[in-house]
């Protein structure tokens, strides 16, 4: 086992790594900006190092300076949490070639496969994995795109090869609105990932996103953790609400997409942790989505129902050892739900909210988990993602868990700044939540439901 690992994060992420390192023995070293210099995960390390000021292009997202921070560390390897580097070939090869050090995650093969949505959607049908009808390669103009929407039927997905975090995809209703959309599309996939290039995919209507944990070693093995639902997501598809299991899975749908995704994974030689994304529709069929290369922000879920710890088995698995079990050992108990608290203010289309946070209470109990970096005291800087925490809850069965949620979430007590807990305490009170009656569209309605009259 690896004797000093650097966290490549900050963050709840990044904490919920070092704690799982100290459990193990392992030193930790954390990198940070100067704005987040006084952040919980820099005073839970064993050591830490400033890579920059306060932006992300000149901190956590500056190749030069993290690199340079690993190597001045002596870190034998480094954890990219999610976001950040945790889905960059050329940061990770770097760090094997050029430093020496592991990095805890897939190969390099993989993360280049499955970083580009053409070649994933390729190697999902090579593995004889369902896909959504459409273009297998980019689309090189809007013409072209034109021409593979009337072949398949109206409404199609403008999707961003290199996407990620629901940026780079629109809707098109018709042929009159797809030249709009085109533009909008490739302009925000090339200012979010410097590549414009786009898929043209059949949408598909209202339906679940669910997506299987996948794990592998380093000598062959790969299995998978069951699915979580993520079907709960703002109008800009970024999750609010995941849970483990799906509510509408039954053991034979679980094994067939399970077994699906795990075709998926081995056809790119994948080792450590992973998640292949698929889209559920009304009729039960399912449909390759995409494939993340990293730890996911839902995980605990998974661990919740599994019993197994994934950060553990992320460092076993990159310091070489094989995986402790098999298949046949994998058993889901009981049902768990997170749900992101992020520093928004519902009132004002979630527009981040920053400040210091003057009231800090925190819900508690049994199975009730809280992830996170945030504390009475700490400041919310306008320069990172909103979310300050992750609330896990867990119990004998679904309605369990969702009453064991809405009573965490009125527990849960913030001042200072704005957040979302009241529209979750809303939403999770929806009798169709409670019902489990949802899909991709679900917030969307919820929000218009709510609006006033008129608006």
């Amino acid at each position: 086992m690896f004797k000093k690992v650097l966290i490549a994060n900050r963050g709840e992420i990044a904490c919920r790594v070092m704690r799982a390192c100290r459990e193990l023995g392992i030193e930790t070293v954390a990198i940070y900006s100067r704005a987040d210099q006084d952040s919980l995960h820099v005073s839970l390390a064993d050591q830490a190092i400033c890579v920059g000021e306060a932006s992300n292009t000149d901190s956590y997202l500056n190749l030069a300076n993290v690199l340079m921070a690993v190597e001045v560390s002596g870190a034998e390897a480094v954890h990219p949490g999610y976001g950040y580097f945790s889905e960059n070939a050329r940061f990770a090869e770097a760090l094997e070639s050029t430093i020496g050090a592991k990095f805890i995650g897939p190969p390099v093969k993989a993360i280049e496969m499955m970083g580009d949505k053409a070649k994933a959607k390729q190697a999902a049908i090579a593995a004889d994995c369902p896909v959504v009808p459409g273009s297998e390669e980019a689309v090189a103009s809007e013409s072209e795109a034109l021409k593979v929407a009337d072949d398949i039927g109206y409404p199609v997905l403008l999707k961003a090869v290199a996407g990620g975090g629901g940026r780079g995809i629109r809707r098109v209703d018709g042929p009159e609105d797809l030249a709009r959309q085109w533009k909008m599309a490739q302009a925000e996939a090339q200012a979010s990932f410097g590549n414009g290039d786009l898929l043209v995919e059949k949408c598909v209507v209202e339906p679940r996103h669910i997506e299987i944990q996948v794990l592998g070693d380093e000598h062959g093995s790969l299995i998978h953790l069951g699915e979580r639902e993520c079907s709960i997501q703002n109008v800009r598809h970024q999750k609010i609400v995941e849970e483990a299991p799906c509510a509408v899975l039954d053991w034979e749908m679980r094994e067939r997409i399970g077994a699906a995704a795990v075709r998926v994974a081995k056809s790119v030689g994948y080792a450590n942790a992973g998640t292949v994304e698929f889209l559920l529709d009304r009729d039960g069929h399912f449909f390759f989505l995409e494939m993340n290369t990293r730890l996911q922000v839902e995980h605990p879920v998974t661990e919740q129902v599994t019993g197994l710890d994934l950060v553990h088995l992320q460092l076993s698995i990159a310091a070489g050892e094989p995986l402790p079990f098999g298949q046949s050992d994998v058993r889901l108990r009981g049902h768990s739900i997170e749900a992101r608290i992020t520093a928004q203010d519902p009132d004002a289309d979630f527009a981040p909210s920053t400040g210091r946070i003057t009231r800090w209470l925190a819900p508690g109990g049994r199975g009730v988990r809280m992830d996170t970096h945030a504390y009475c005291g700490f400041t919310v800087s306008p320069f990172y993602d909103p979310m300050i925490a992750k609330l896990i809850v867990t119990a004998e069965d679904r309605p369990a868990a969702v009453a064991k949620l809405r009573a965490a979430l009125h527990e849960f007590d913030v001042e200072g700044v704005r957040t979302n807990i009241p529209f979750l305490r809303r939403l999770c009170a929806d009798p169709s939540y409670e019902a489990g009656e949802v899909d991709v569209s679900f917030v969307q309605r919820f929000l218009m439901e709510e609006a006033p009259s008129g608006v």
